[in-house]
């Protein structure tokens, strides 16, 4: 069976002085920071493709955050940096607003919250999952074509947002996709890898090539 891997990288720190959840807000740009990160995961996939990994395809989120983290990565791999809609950041209605915490005791909010388990305040989880996993099947089909005669596995790399990455990476593992959003496993410039024989995944991986960038960045959620 033909073996690739499909990276999920998240965005890098966004310049979001107001804490405002930016979800699918346009001109959210990444900060210093977050330049800074997506430089070193660049260097990160860079020392990869040294070591010998065939790194083939490259695609983004249309949101500037995504656009902006890949673009070192492209220059690094001299990749073109495709548009993927399909893993845009989730619809929220909260999007927009600041100081979301303190906006929910308020009871005109109260009935986007009667089900945390699709959830009522946004795209259910099953729906992006759907939509991010039709993307990685893309990203997975595309890079085999792409590295069609070259030894050993082939791999692709998408940059899209916190919380499709999760729930995607909920599905593979075969877990409930409802949780606590404060128990997400997916830091800022972080690595989810979803390893495939055939079409099917075989093992799921997750690292943090800018660990030690991470203390202090602002981290909030675009969903």
């Amino acid at each position: 069976m033909p073996l690739a891997t499909v990276h999920l990288v998240r965005h890098g720190e966004v310049h979001n002085p107001e804490g405002v959840l930016y979800g699918r807000l346009p001109e959210f740009h990444l900060s210093e920071l977050g330049r800074r990160m997506a430089d070193q995961m660049a260097a990160h996939f860079e020392k990869r493709r040294s070591d010998g990994a065939n790194i083939v395809y490259l695609a983004a989120s249309p949101l500037v955050r995504a656009q902006e983290t890949a673009q070192p990565l492209g220059t690094a791999l001299g990749l073109p940096v495709h548009t993927e809609e399909r893993i845009l950041e989730a619809e929220n209605r909260f999007e927009g607003m600041s100081r979301v915490k303190s906006r929910l005791r308020n009871p005109r909010y109260w009935p986007l919250l009667t089900n945390p388990f699709r959830p009522s305040w946004g795209e259910p989880y099953s729906r992006q999952v759907e939509r991010v996993m039709a993307a990685v099947q893309f990203a997975r089909t595309r890079a085999l074509e792409l590295g069609a005669g070259v030894d050993g596995p082939v791999e692709a790399v998408l940059v899209s947002h916190q919380l499709p990455i999760w729930v995607t990476r909920l599905a593979a593992e075969h877990r409930r996709l409802w949780h606590d959003p404060r128990q997400r496993e997916c830091t800022l410039t972080s690595v989810t890898s979803l390893d495939f024989s055939g079409s099917d995944i075989t093992r799921v991986r997750y690292e943090e090539p800018c660990a030690d960038l991470l203390p202090g960045a602002a981290n909030i959620p675009g969903a």
